[in-house]
């Protein structure tokens, strides 16, 4: 085999152990069923950690730790099962050679083992693949830990989502215009994209269309 980066040092559990608590303790308030939220094989494909080491870091116990190339091996396999083409087959030797900017003889090495990967190697095919750095790459427990983050932050997204619809409920019902027309349709979001938009004249007329829509909701007056 050819030389490729050394293999890092084991890792603390005590981030991984801190995640998990703030997930299950976010999910409870939203009324989430934590069989889904810590979903094996979802978090699996997540993070590239293999299901039975999955369950064993949110026991709380060791799992080992295999070495770089082992940890790379599992984890390009688990890509080329898990992301795979809109036709359901999985992406050959070339495809990912091609993709990933070497040659098919450097690909079939890394993908059969007979090559370690260096971190240009690994950098390539995370990004033919549409994963994140490190992917290939991380300790286990490091790469449960991210995908759980990456849960953790859609929930905190979603639990704000729900306060801001709440609230704006709770004004509209109050009769205030501004908040119901926030509740109907999403001007924040609108404001958001209007930001957006390449010109003046076409944030112009988006205001305009919003104080529309503000007349609409106004009370009558009698």
């Amino acid at each position: 085999m050819t030389d490729g980066f050394p293999a890092p040092v084991a890792v603390a559990h005590a981030p991984l152990a801190a995640t998990v608590t703030r997930v299950a303790e976010l999910a409870g308030k939203m009324g989430r069923d934590l069989n889904q939220v810590f979903d094996l094989r979802r978090l699996s494909e997540a993070s590239g950690v293999p299901a039975d080491v999955v369950r064993i870091l949110l026991d709380g116990r060791p799992a080992g730790e295999p070495d770089l190339q082992t940890r790379f091996l599992q984890r390009l396999d688990l890509l080329r099962r898990t992301r795979v083409k809109p036709n359901g087959r999985r992406y050959t030797q070339q495809e990912i050679a091609d993709g990933a900017g070497m040659s098919r003889q450097q690909a079939g090495a890394l993908i059969n083992g007979d090559r370690r990967p260096t971190m240009e190697h690994c950098d390539a095919i995370q990004r033919f693949f549409g994963v994140h750095a490190g992917f290939l790459t991380a300790h286990d427990a490091d790469a449960l830990t991210d995908a759980l983050q990456r849960t953790e932050q859609q929930l905190l997204q979603d639990f704000a989502g729900r306060a801001r619809e709440t609230a704006a409920a709770s004004a509209a019902s109050a009769g205030d215009p501004l908040a119901r027309l926030l509740q109907n349709h999403g001007v924040r979001g609108i404001a958001w994209r209007a930001a957006q938009l390449p010109s003046d004249k076409h944030r112009d007329k988006v205001t305009e269309w919003l104080d529309m829509l503000l007349e609409s909701v106004k009370p009558n007056e009698s």
